[in-house]
């Protein structure tokens, strides 16, 4: 007997067609289709929403255009013509999906880290296949946000809090302005 169960994928990319351009007939076909396991279908999910509440507030324009894991990681990319308040939003909400793939297992969804040599995963024990944790300092969990505005340089350090699914800011020596 065939399983008709449909991809968790196919119901995203129809749910959010402002964001993804699905093709009626064939929602795998669309710009943006996420090629992660179904451990990411909630970070994804919570990605959308904020990104559709960015436009419906602020306007403009957006289109996923590749998602997909690099690293062992999230990558989410996109285009569109959004202001410079409306473009904050959607990048802090990228940002916060692809820090939330960095502790959540790729398979299941549960709480993961870093597993790998030569290929990078995140996964939880019950799906690491093996792969040894890559060896970290928990407080060196530290997101760099870097981001130029016409002259300015702005350099900003933030952790990942997943209790909270927000960043949190931490200021390290040398951190500035220039």
């Amino acid at each position: 007997m065939a399983d008709h169960t449909r991809d968790w994928r196919a119901d995203l990319v129809t749910a959010y067609p402002d964001l993804f351009d699905p093709t009626a007939s064939d929602p795998p076909a669309a710009r943006g289709w996420p090629w992660v396991e179904k451990g990411w279908r909630d970070l994804l999910e919570r990605a959308c929403v904020r990104i559709r509440a960015a436009l419906e507030a602020e306007g403009g324009t957006f289109h996923a255009t590749q998602i997909k894991e690099k690293f062992g990681t999230l990558r989410f990319y996109w285009e569109g013509t959004l202001s410079p308040r409306a473009s904050a939003r959607v990048e802090e909400a990228v940002d916060l999906a692809e820090a939330r793939s960095a502790v959540t297992c790729e398979i299941c969804g549960e709480p993961g880290v870093l597993h790998g040599d030569r290929w990078v995963t995140t996964r939880c024990s019950k799906h690491a296949e093996g792969r040894r944790p890559i060896e970290t300092d928990p407080d060196d969990g530290i997101y760099v946000f870097e981001r130029v505005v016409g002259t300015r340089r702005e350099v900003r350090h933030r952790r990942y809090d997943r209790e909270t699914d927000s960043f949190i800011d931490v200021d390290l020596p040398g951190d500035e302005e220039t």
